[in-house]
């Protein structure tokens, strides 16, 4: 029965694929379509209010500017909202300030739509605080992710110089995709119980007699955005295990498809955009086969068990089923584990901590990848970037020069993506050192040997790959963590998506070379294969000796 759920879950994503992809496309292709005549009026009153008189295209550079200043003003007012979230309204409950590099952490956390989070929801934002810092992040950086992956899609496959307008394609992330998709996922939830209200905690009598206090809030409405924009930031601090985020195994389902669909169509939509169907199944087909595997991993270990519990002779008929939650089981926890950091959403239905070392491994393998379908577009850009590294070395090993969809990929381009390479395991490696050399690093470690490095390597991981989910058995509400990690989004959001939007508006601007009988072809299954062995041989070659003092030493050990 548990392989069956996975597998139904799985077979909705591959039929969904091709309408979402293709929906997708006709919002970012800027070709007429039917609904124009829906969303057009509305764009049309946003763009006039914002001042955007011109929709031409933009270079990379203005692209780049124009986000990133759109991020600066949203990071500065939301700031401010946390600082004085005190004075400010809908407050029932009287929640105080939040402390200022807690503030910090938080704002660069959902700007930068990882939503790692260093406090609890519901004791300690308020409803106003929610809604338009929590909420309207989901949206934004949701939003800005989507547009720069569609950008450099575009700079991979037109023949223009220009990479599309930054304004344009925010707006209708927005009116076409996330705020329609929104509405619908939480109008679903509601009718399934989910709570939706802006009344004050709740005060109910026990059966003992005592007095309870229930939180209560918006929830519904945080819980559509923040699946459907892959942001994972929970309105309650045990987020999607608690009953109220996620109150049984339809709405487990519904916020699994939610965070997996527009990623996992995303290829497709890339395909249509290269006018070659094939090119987008390959980037599927590559990503599909690592989810297929690291799901296999973790239902694996999760179902034999703890093996030092299983020495003790007690029953592990149901597996390890610590830090899980009944009404889901083995199953819907591997399933939502593997696509939670797959889709770089960070969102848990279960305690990454109490997974089995080799369970504990899946989630943290992923997000150092950071390629297996991935959040809004990152993963796609991450396929992309491997993609053209594979044809450069295909390209050396015959003598030939590189080409990819029809441009010659030189020294430039290959600068930028060794960069974007090269930081990601930077910005993991040496902040986990740090934590270990320092005592305001090891002060927050909870578990002594060798899960304790996990818990500081899964933090910055997490935090690296704009992913938010954690071991949550890690003291990290301090300035230390609060500061590093917040300095570790930064570079894992910003530095990346700046360098990709430069190889986009490079390749845009190169002559077009047409295919001939010595093109190297991407869009068969050999390319797949030396794709899928790029990204591992990379992968490992980076990170294999910190996972063995972490995860892989744990299991040993334990057997």
């Amino acid at each position: 029965m548990g392989i069956l759920q996975i597998a139904i879950v799985l077979a909705v994503v591959a039929l969904l694929v091709k309408p979402v992809g293709t929906y997708v496309y006709h919002v970012f292709s800027n070709e007429k379509n039917r609904t124009d005549r829906i969303f057009g009026p509305i764009e049309r009153v946003i763009y006039s209010l914002i001042g955007l008189k011109s929709q031409a295209g933009m270079t990379w550079k203005k692209y780049a500017l124009s986000f990133l200043l759109t991020n600066m003003v949203l990071v500065a007012v939301s700031y401010l909202i946390l600082r004085l979230q005190d004075l400010l309204p809908l407050n029932p409950n009287g929640i105080g300030k939040m402390e200022q590099t807690l503030a910090f952490n938080t704002v660069i956390s959902f700007i930068t739509n990882t939503n790692l989070q260093h406090y609890s929801g519901e004791t300690g934002l308020t409803y106003f605080s929610q809604m338009a810092v929590i909420m309207m992040m989901m949206f934004t950086s949701a939003a800005t992710g989507f547009s720069v992956a569609i950008a450099f899609v575009r700079g991979l496959t037109s023949k223009g110089a220009t990479i599309g307008n930054f304004f344009q394609d925010f707006v209708k992330a927005h009116t076409r995709i996330f705020i329609p998709a929104a509405l619908l996922v939480t109008l679903v939830l509601v009718a399934l119980q989910v709570p939706q209200t802006l009344q004050s905690t709740l005060t109910v009598t026990t059966l003992e007699g005592e007095q309870q206090s229930i939180a209560i809030g918006p929830v519904a409405a945080l819980e559509s955005i923040k699946h459907i924009g892959t942001n994972g930031g929970g309105f309650f601090g045990v987020n999607s295990a608690h009953p109220f985020e996620n109150p049984n195994p339809l709405t487990n389902v519904i916020q699994i498809l939610s965070m997996w669909l527009l990623p996992a169509a995303l290829p497709y939509t890339y395909g249509l955009f290269a006018k070659n169907k094939k090119q987008g199944w390959v980037v599927f087909g590559a990503m599909m086969t690592l989810f297929i595997v690291f799901l296999t991993t973790v239902y694996v270990a999760e179902t034999q068990g703890n093996p030092a519990m299983n020495r003790l002779g007690i029953d592990a008929s149901q597996g390890s089923m610590e830090g899980k939650e009944v009404r889901f089981g083995i199953p819907q926890s591997a399933l939502f584990t593997a696509v939670t950091t797959a889709a770089t959403t960070g969102t848990v239905n279960n305690m990454h901590d109490t997974l089995t070392p080799i369970g504990g491994l899946v989630p943290l393998a992923e997000m150092m990848l950071n390629v297996v379908f991935g959040g809004k577009g990152v993963g796609l850009v991450n396929m992309l970037m491997y993609a053209i590294l594979a044809v450069f070395l295909a390209g050396l090993m015959v003598g030939r020069t590189p080409e990819f969809l029809g441009r010659k990929i030189e020294p430039k381009e290959m600068k930028l993506i060794a960069i974007v390479i090269l930081i990601h395991p930077f910005i993991i490696l040496g902040p986990t050192a740090i934590a270990f050399m320092t005592d305001l690093g090891q002060g927050a470690i909870t578990n002594a040997g060798f899960h304790g490095i996990t818990q500081v390597l899964y933090e910055y991981t997490s935090s690296a790959a704009n992913n938010g989910s954690g071991f949550e058995g890690l003291a990290d509400n301090t300035p230390f963590w609060n500061i590093t990690t917040g300095l570790v989004m930064m570079l894992g959001r910003y530095v990346s998506m700046i360098a990709m939007l430069a190889v986009a508006g490079s390749l845009a601007r190169k002559q077009w070379v047409p295919e001939t009988i010595g093109t190297f072809r991407t869009d068969n299954k050999l390319f797949m294969g030396i794709l899928l062995g790029t990204v591992l041989i990379i992968g490992a070659l980076t990170f294999l000796p910190a996972v063995v003092l972490g995860p892989i030493a744990e299991h040993l050990t334990l057997r």
